[in-house]
């Protein structure tokens, strides 16, 4: 094989299977593997061009009469909370969020089968073992990294091990060369009035400022999709179009 062919990717195509997001219809991947020997830049730019990432696979939708799957992007700098994404971050000031390795841990799949179980028990998800979410984590060719958020005590002289807090929520996230990616997120399902997964938005887009990334990439939304509506919440956002990456307005 040339070292063009061992560098470019090869793409598959899945067999359809039934959309998990919208009900009768059916859906299928184009997807590549990732691999060291790739060029980091290629890799790079399927990850910014609309690919999501599953350990080492990038994967796009590739269904059959059907472009409902759209990747956006929230514009960083131009972002401002609101009144409801500031009681958000209010109510969750007593939680201390810190970035580690990825590295999967008992606690953390303690906390992802809880959610799991209880939010995801009918979904692709729910037969994940520890070995496969062990996976989930660590197995990546890109920047990866692991958002811990954890409750603060009580008594700030009780515990002084950060590590040894209770695990509230955890996001699993790629560092791009011009934003951060958002992989998977799960939170304790019993803190409800929380809001984690909106304050986990929240706090990586304050992340991404501060490192002076433009860009927080959510994955795809899906018009029609309950699951999906919660991203039109953080505005201003671009969408991937056939044109390229363009401006959403606000709906008013």
């Amino acid at each position: 094989m040339s070292e063009q062919g061992k560098t470019f990717p090869e793409f598959y195509i899945t067999s359809p299977q039934p959309c998990p997001y919208l009900p009768g219809r059916l859906e299928r991947k184009l997807f590549t593997h990732l691999t060291r020997d790739k060029s980091p830049g290629l890799i790079d730019n399927l990850l910014k061009g609309g690919f999501r990432r599953s350990q080492n696979i990038a994967y796009m939708p590739y269904c059959d009469g059907c472009n409902a799957c759209v990747s956006v992007r929230v514009l960083v700098d131009e972002f401002a909370q609101g009144r409801s994404m500031r009681r958000i971050v209010d109510r969750n000031r007593d939680l201390a969020s810190r970035c580690v390795a990825p590295v999967s841990t008992s606690e953390q799949y303690r906390l992802f089968r809880q959610y799991i179980d209880t939010r995801h028990g009918d979904g692709g998800m729910a037969d994940m073992t520890v070995l496969d979410y062990a996976m989930m984590v660590e197995d990546s060719v890109v920047d990866t990294f692991c958002t811990e958020y954890r409750l603060k005590p009580e008594d700030p002289l009780s515990s002084t091990q950060v590590s040894d807090w209770p695990l509230m929520a955890m996001a699993l996230c790629d560092r791009l060369s011009d934003g951060i990616s958002m992989v998977y997120s799960y939170f304790d399902p019993d803190a409800q009035s929380r809001s984690l997964g909106s304050y986990m938005i929240l706090d990586h887009i304050d992340r991404a400022r501060r490192l002076g990334l433009p860009y927080l990439y959510l994955g795809y939304w899906i018009a029609g999709s309950r699951k999906m509506s919660y991203k039109m919440r953080f505005q201003p956002q671009e969408h991937l179009t056939p044109q390229g990456w363009l401006p959403l307005s606000p709906r008013r």
